[in-house]
């Protein structure tokens, strides 16, 4: 199971984006709003026992100061993703996408592009694949798709 988390609903139109890609590759999630600001309370109780609950992979979504991942990642034992989100008090999103990326030694957060919750939610299934044979078919499939998206894109082009 995966679990998708965020600072607050605000966020969840970016981060419904990996809630839809781990859906269609049938990956059980967990959704739920953990701020690190307003409930830090929550967010140690989420991050140390996350894994009891059988959570494999963390994607935290997070805006402006985006402390969440950071934090998570450096209370629980699991693989966290943090998706940088662009929200209305950013600027223009580099806040997030500096505050996620740039973390100390010895807590590492994997970090996607500015709003790139989709990719956050295939690099979660890639990493439940390599010991899920159902998962790892899925994720090959997925990624035909798209090399035959762009094949055809191609024979368009020249064809016209």
């Amino acid at each position: 199971m995966i679990g998708i988390i965020m600072g607050s609903d605000s966020d969840l139109p970016i981060m419904q984006e990996a809630i839809d890609i781990l859906e269609s590759f049938d990956i059980a999630i967990e959704v739920d709003i953990v701020s690190a600001h307003r409930t830090p309370e929550k967010l140690v109780e989420y991050s140390k026992n996350a894994h009891l609950r059988g959570i494999k992979v963390i994607i935290a979504g997070a805006g402006g100061a985006a402390h969440l991942p950071g934090m998570v990642a450096s209370m629980s034992p699991l693989p966290v993703i943090g998706v940088p989100v662009k929200s209305r008090n950013s600027i223009d999103g580099w806040d997030s996408v500096l505050s996620i990326l740039q973390m100390p030694g010895g807590v590492p957060v994997a970090t996607v592009a500015l709003d790139g919750a989709k990719n956050a939610g295939i690099l979660a299934a890639q990493i439940i694949g390599t010991s899920d044979k159902c998962v790892l078919d899925k994720i090959i499939t997925y990624k035909e798709g798209l090399k035959l998206k762009v094949e055809q894109a191609a024979k368009r082009i020249q064809n016209s």
